[in-house]
């Protein structure tokens, strides 16, 4: 006869009764992602451990692995809450909300700001890249979520346009890389940049000069010329 499997679940982990009633599972996988995002943003896939993240949350290896299935799958998790959770701050922006030119500067300060206080998210974003977006591929509801974005932009420069305000020329996905770019590469380059050039690029001096930069960049990119006299 089969012994009975002790792995259903996080209840059978031998902690005590009261200990159960208190469990919230929710809570529990909310900080395993999170210390799991320290972990793999500073030792990436290969080097992160799984045992450092079960001792860091109080739990045990086999309670990530109950709730995520293997470290691949947890690293999917990371994945998808990281840019889950710039999706969603830049729909609570409310920027349909705003003038168009209002609206497109309140999406870059956004952009620049959300890059240079998350650098776990930076580190994340190359560290996949380096697998070839292997992972986030897996992801069904990764393109989706990230369409929105790209949306945001399409109103954006529609109503620019309609206004008079926006060249009509500018596809929402080149310009939604060239915001990115801008602000990716001083956060995630800021090494190598400052052994070449004796300064980093995300030294908290620099950060207001950088961001009017980047914000002007991206206005003299999508406003329309003033005509010709």
């Amino acid at each position: 006869m089969k012994k009975a499997s002790t792995a259903a679940g996080p209840e059978h982990d031998g902690t005590p009764s009261e200990a159960r009633r208190k469990y919230d599972p929710e809570e529990t996988k909310r900080n395993i992602l999170e210390v799991a995002t320290q972990e793999f943003s500073s030792m990436g896939l290969t080097g992160a451990r799984v045992d450092a993240i079960a001792e860091r949350t109080n739990t045990t290896k086999r309670m990530l692995y109950y709730y995520f299935g293997s470290k691949e799958g947890l690293y999917e998790a990371v994945l998808e809450k990281v840019y889950g959770d710039i999706r969603t701050l830049e729909q609570d922006l409310r920027i349909d909300e705003l003038p168009p030119a209002d609206g497109m500067r309140a999406l870059v300060e956004f952009t620049f700001d959300y890059h240079d206080r998350h650098r776990d998210f930076v580190r994340l974003v190359t560290i996949e890249n380096i697998h070839g977006a292997k992972y986030i591929e897996q992801l069904k509801s990764f393109k989706t979520r990230n369409a929105s974005v790209v949306r945001t932009i399409e109103d954006l420069l529609a109503r620019g346009v309609a206004a008079g305000e926006f060249r009509d020329d500018i596809d929402a996905i080149d310009l939604h890389l060239l915001i990115s770019s801008l602000c990716f590469h001083r956060v995630a380059n800021r090494h190598t940049f400052g052994s070449a050039f004796g300064r980093d690029p995300s030294h908290p001096r620099l950060r207001a000069r950088h961001r009017a930069m980047v914000v002007d960049a991206v206005m003299r990119f999508v406003l329309r010329a003033p005509p010709q006299v």
